[in-house]
């Protein structure tokens, strides 16, 4: 039986407003009643962008701790990096901080490596795939698996999000999904924003994984467990 986690307030910190909208299904879905307190700062996002791939601007990691600081003294039970881009910000927030810290992406990688040892990252913004593989790897290592991944981009389906053409952008991504479905045992998809594709992939080859659904399951376990201590 579910616990009752009306008393609950989860922070969220967003680089860009795309991941607030995008979050929202699965808040209804797994913590409707947690009350939310959002906290976007869409330069994070920008300057990441511009830094290029692989290179994450230091000032956005002071951002993110400032931001943690500022969930803490608001209250919140637990905070939640929605960006996938600098999700190194919330391992090095941790330690400053008394808000346990979870990551929206860490629970999906930690799926796919149980799932099998091939696995696709399918990612639409170049700048997240180094945080993504590097997050993948962290979790094969701590579940001491051996694991090949390959890497898909479809930068063209983020434009098209951008612009709103939201069906545009879901199929390029099926397109994707059934191309690296026959070389995968499973497929995790990179960044919050694509968890809108979710209801099309029913019938799948392999198994497609979204921080959507394992991130939320896992933020409420995690608010459920405090309810017992």
């Amino acid at each position: 039986m579910k616990k009752d986690l009306s008393n609950k307030t989860l922070g969220i910190i967003h680089a860009s407003h795309i991941t607030i909208g995008a979050m929202e299904p699965y808040i209804q879905k797994y913590i409707p009643e947690v009350n939310i307190m959002h906290l976007c700062d869409d330069t994070i996002q920008r300057d990441n962008i511009r830094a290029g791939v692989g290179v994450i601007p230091k000032v956005n990691y002071f951002k993110f701790t400032q931001y943690a600081h500022n969930l803490e003294e608001a209250g919140v039970n637990l905070i939640l990096l929605a960006c996938s881009t600098f999700n190194y910000a919330a391992e090095l927030g941790r330690p400053l901080v008394n808000v346990p810290i979870a990551q929206i992406d860490r629970p999906m990688m930690e799926t796919a490596v149980k799932q099998g040892k091939k696995i696709g990252l399918l990612a639409t913004l170049a700048t997240t795939i180094p945080s993504s593989e590097r997050l993948l790897q962290i979790a094969a290592k701590e579940a001491g698996k051996e694991i090949e991944f390959k890497t898909v981009l479809c930068s063209e389906a983020f434009e098209e999000l951008s612009k709103g053409h939201v069906e545009v952008h879901n199929e390029i991504l099926l397109e994707a999904i059934n191309r690296l479905s026959e070389e995968t045992e499973c497929i995790v998809m990179a960044q919050l924003s694509m968890s809108a594709l979710a209801p099309l992939l029913t019938n799948t080859k392999v198994p497609v994984f979204n921080s959507g659904d394992t991130g939320f399951e896992s933020v409420r376990q995690i608010l459920e467990r405090m309810e017992t201590h």
